[in-house]
């Protein structure tokens, strides 16, 4: 009876079952989608010049002991204003497309947040477009801004020292957009300029100038920043002296 017993409890035990190995799904960029882009392996080289060059020359420079206090860009917000919208949608379409030509993601719009009577303009009326870049797509515009778009503007004498904001942040204009070339001249409805700003972790405007100069920024000539632009030790050595 205790082999017929076995048997039984034997015949009623479930075997476990098996579970099916899930297909892991494809890895998400982190971020939002918006900011992240899938450069074909391509990375730009501003990235790896600034970890291997810029870095370590700015953390001596100024003195830092950690080199995670080296003053870095955190993004690009570049803006293109159209007034009231509302009543030129085809200019806000062909600003739309400039802009996401131009830096390669999607711009969006823009709203008013006051109410002007003057102008006709309401709360939440469209009043331009603006794109925010960051990361490797920040780097890579950064690449043609410096190299391709600058030389092309008419009359360039070189970026103002006096456009930043006190806070390590620097914004200038471009007067038209066909200077990138991506803008193809005879696809745009008109000449157009955009706004650019430069938003950097530095402290200071003298932090955030050596880190620009040192990505290739064409600054025009300024006594403003001559002493922090020195390398450490010659400023120490001017201080003694004056």
């Amino acid at each position: 009876m205790a082999e017929t017993k076995k048997k039984v409890t034997a015949k009623k035990a479930k075997p476990k079952p098996k579970v099916k190995s899930k297909a892991k799904p494809s890895a998400k960029p982190k971020g939002n989608g918006k900011n992240t882009t899938d450069m074909n392996g391509y990375l730009p080289n501003l990235i790896t010049l600034f970890k291997d060059d810029i870095s370590p020359a700015l953390q001596k420079q100024l003195g830092l002991k950690n080199p995670y206090q080296v003053p870095r860009i955190q993004k690009i917000s570049l803006n293109i204003g159209i007034g009231n919208a509302r009543e030129e949608k085809n200019a806000l379409e062909h600003a739309i497309n400039d802009l996401t030509t131009i830096t390669g993601q999607k711009a969006v719009v823009t709203k008013a947040k006051k109410a002007i009577s003057n102008f006709k303009l309401r709360v939440g009326d469209p009043v331009g477009t603006r794109v925010t870049l960051r990361r490797q797509r920040m780097y890579e515009f950064l690449e043609r801004l410096i190299s391709i778009a600058l030389p092309r503007v008419r009359d360039f004498t070189g970026l103002s020292v006096k456009s930043f904001d006190g806070r390590g942040n620097y914004s200038f204009g471009i007067l038209e957009q066909i200077v990138f070339p991506e803008i193809d001249y005879d696809k745009i409805d008109k000449i157009r300029g955009l706004d650019i700003t430069i938003t950097t972790s530095a402290k200071t405007d003298e932090g955030a100038y050596l880190l620009l100069k040192s990505l290739g920024f064409p600054f025009r000539l300024d006594n403003r920043f001559e002493r922090a632009a020195r390398p450490a030790e010659e400023a120490a050595d001017l201080e003694e002296v004056n």
